[in-house]
């Protein structure tokens, strides 16, 4: 099924926007649509996740799975964070082992989501 990554690409992360500069997340955002994404996973760009104080952040989802919010990120985490996002859609339930998740991903969890559940 794959797994979305979605950007906050609006985050100022709590500071007034230089003049002429993208905000943090949309440099995120940047950074992340630079390198190959990983064929199980869709980047997609989101206006605010209402996590403006801990931002850039992103969150994962993927159906049947539980979602995740994540920051701060910045621009050097991509790589880890595309890493982190492959991982994430090859899981089970989108839980991937404590130890088999790169460190900036096992201290900056803002939130985790239940599977959304679907009536019949």
């Amino acid at each position: 099924m794959g797994a979305t990554l979605h950007v906050c690409i609006t985050c100022r992360a709590g500071q007034p926007p230089a003049p002429g500069q993208p905000c943090p997340g949309a440099r995120l955002h940047a950074a992340l649509s630079a390198l190959p994404t990983p064929e199980a996973v869709r980047l997609k760009p989101v206006e605010c996740l209402s996590a403006c104080a801990k931002g850039p952040t992103i969150a994962l989802t993927a159906p049947g799975s539980w979602s995740y919010i994540h920051g701060p990120l910045t621009e050097a985490d991509a790589p880890a964070l595309l890493a982190f996002a492959a991982a994430y859609a090859a899981a089970p339930e989108g839980i991937v082992p404590w130890r088999e998740r790169p460190a900036l991903f096992r201290k900056h969890v803002i939130a985790r989501l239940p599977p959304q559940e679907h009536s019949k």
